[in-house]
């Protein structure tokens, strides 16, 4: 999430009166929505609950909301909504984007709250403060709160091979501490359950007193062994997908993929770099460790140290 403090709503917000607007705000929870509203010219509040994920509900309670007021004003009105940034993601956003309402998504860590005492947190409190938040924020005034740029489905999509990595290595580092937990308490260490030959290993060890392993503490850690393979098998799948998704192609071609993408890429490649030390390139040269290396436009190769480094003939970006 990309935040930002001004964007062009809130400068148009400056030439348009509270006659012209329906500001509402949803607090949304599992099990119900709180839709909190406020009426041009009006001073007062008003609040309705409908079912949690029921957006039709909602499109229509907004649908009707604005004909009200639209009633009472003599003409028609620009229906503004406000939600946080939470479990519920960005799919009420674009739905109501995508009926031509317009919305908007706050980081809740931004939004300003009295610090005198302590605070009583509900759904009816949230939502006024929201409102409140979003009449601040349409009035032009500094600072009041941070919104979120939502990204898109493709932009979210991208994003989930390497979240799903970092899930299976968390589970693997758990399932790997157990196993050294269980073998320590029985005076056992230098065991590596990642190790190709774990199971031959682990018919071999002998507790800290000179006994095998009994049967059950056994049996529950080749479990844990199976565990281990499986997520093993799970972030080489997700890791090959991951380089199917980046093209190395020699030369200097022109690639498909927006410049951004490429500078975002590159970036990326270094940090590999600087990780793999002992790894060596396409062109048979090793990478300096923690690397001093960068090869500017139409220069020579930094050096680190007395050595120079050249850099490959290689183009990366990703693939459309």
């Amino acid at each position: 999430m990309r935040p930002t403090d001004k964007t062009r709503n809130q400068d148009l917000a400056r030439n348009q009166g509270d006659h012209s607007t329906l500001y509402v705000s949803l607090e949304l929870s599992r099990s119900s929505w709180l839709v909190t509203s406020l009426s041009p010219n009006s001073d007062k509040m008003s609040k309705y609950s409908i079912a949690a994920g029921d957006a039709p509900k909602l499109l229509a309670l907004l649908a009707r909301l604005r004909g009200r007021a639209e009633q009472l004003v003599g003409g028609s009105l620009n229906v503004v909504v406000i939600q946080e940034a939470g479990l519920d993601g960005f799919w009420v956003h674009r739905s109501l984007e995508a009926n031509d309402i317009e919305s908007h998504v706050v980081d809740p860590a931004s939004v300003a709250v009295s610090r005198r005492r302590r605070r009583a947190k509900t759904d009816t409190i949230d939502g006024e403060t929201l409102l409140r938040t979003l009449l601040a924020w349409k009035r032009g005034e500094p600072r009041v709160c941070e919104m979120v740029v939502p990204p898109t489905p493709e932009q979210e999509d991208q994003r989930r091979l390497s979240r799903e990595r970092a899930n299976l290595l968390r589970e693997r580092i758990q399932h790997v501490n157990r196993i050294k937990g269980l073998l320590a308490g029985q005076g056992i260490a230098g065991y590596d359950p990642l190790h190709k030959d774990r199971r031959t290993r682990l018919d071999g060890l002998m507790t800290g007193d000179g006994r095998p392993l009994r049967g059950r503490l056994k049996a529950a850690l080749l479990r844990e062994l199976a565990r281990i393979e499986l997520l093993l098998q799970l972030i080489a799948d997700v890791e090959t997908e991951r380089d199917v998704s980046i093209v190395w192609t020699g030369g200097h071609r022109r690639s498909h993929c927006s410049r951004g993408s490429r500078q975002l890429v590159r970036r990326l490649v270094r940090c590999f770099i600087m990780k793999a030390s002992t790894e060596t390139s396409p062109t048979g040269v090793t990478w300096p460790p923690m690397l001093g290396w960068c090869r500017r436009r139409g220069g020579a190769a930094r050096s680190t140290g007395s050595k120079v480094y050249p850099k490959p003939a290689i183009r990366v970006c990703a693939t459309s």
